[in-house]
């Protein structure tokens, strides 16, 4: 069933690995120029129906297409159209940057010339300019990161595939690969989204689909996720260390939940809107000032956690 509505539909994706279920019935809708987020624990079945969705692998029951092809019946159509970065950077170590874009370029059909302007054009897009002629190997991770993302678009692809895209970038590497993503949503690519990072997730997916044991059990954008643990968090550190006790207690007064102590920080979930003003009341009647207070809505770890029973 061709479905030319969303950049991707999948519907019931199953997959065993003999007595084990990776997917066990998962759906997901990907709207053209958008970034959908694949959220969940380790071995929740993302990276399984990510090779699925770039016809690695067959499910064992469902459908899914990508723009419009079935990844099983049309598998050669999905390849000309994505681009897929993995964990982990694929770039030849021996090649040099340049040799490394070159060589996909002609594996992609592309003839020498076009493949020799294809690749300066994206090593100068990737800032690699300077580092074109020097062996992959000896890239700074960030770099190498770059690299394989300006792989995976050699190819033009209308849909890109990130699983996991920033693993163990220091943050201005991953907030450069950030930037890159937000440019290619731009220009309307469509990107799925695999990341541990929850910060990530929130900076840059429309909509989130977070899966546990092979199974989606929330999906909706990072607003309306945050909305379903139904509190916000209030935040208080007293200006005396010595009252760090009687901070406590004032804050359980208020709370919704467990009372979390963190160094200093007393921490802890709240439904009332008026939580925060009656907080401050009681501090001033107790004559307790405080260094640091606030009201904040739920952050996606605490969602994550919520939803998972797990931290990211």
């Amino acid at each position: 069933m061709r479905d030319d509505t969303n950049a991707i539909h999948a519907e019931g994706l199953v997959k065993r690995y003999g007595g084990t279920t990776a997917l066990a019935g998962v759906d997901l809708a990907v709207r053209p120029g958008t970034v959908l987020g694949l959220l969940g624990p380790n071995g929740a079945g993302k990276t399984t129906a990510v090779r699925i969705l770039a016809t690695l692998i067959r499910p064992d029951a469902g459908h899914a297409t990508v723009g419009g092809f079935d990844v099983v019946r049309q598998a050669h159509q999905v390849r000309e159209i994505i681009g897929l970065t993995g964990q982990y950077a694929s770039v030849d170590e021996q090649l040099t940057g340049f040799e490394n874009l070159l060589m996909i370029g002609r594996l992609l059909g592309l003839s020498r010339p076009s493949a020799r302007a294809r690749a300066r054009e994206l090593l100068a897009r990737f800032d690699l300019v300077d580092a074109a002629d020097r062996a992959a190997g000896k890239y700074s991770g960030g770099m190498r990161r770059r690299l394989d993302l300006a792989a995976s678009l050699v190819g033009n692809p209308r849909l890109l595939y990130l699983d996991e895209p920033t693993t163990g970038l220091d943050p201005r590497s991953r907030n450069e690969v950030w930037d890159i993503i937000r440019g290619l949503v731009t220009e309307g690519v469509t990107v799925l989204l695999t990341t541990q990072y929850l910060e990530e997730a929130d900076q840059l997916t429309d909509e989130i689909v977070v899966i546990d044991h092979g199974r989606v059990i929330a999906s909706g954008t990072p607003a309306q996720l945050k909305a379903r643990t139904g509190a916000q968090t209030v935040t208080a550190r007293p200006a005396l260390g010595t009252d760090l006790e009687k901070l406590v207690a004032e804050v359980r007064r208020v709370a919704s939940g467990t009372v979390d102590v963190r160094g200093d920080v007393v921490v802890a979930p709240v439904t009332d809107p008026g939580a925060l003003t009656a907080l401050v009341r009681r501090l001033d009647d107790a004559g307790l000032a405080v260094a640091e207070i606030s009201l904040r809505n739920p952050s996606l770890d605490e969602v994550f956690l919520s939803l998972t029973g797990a931290p990211a």
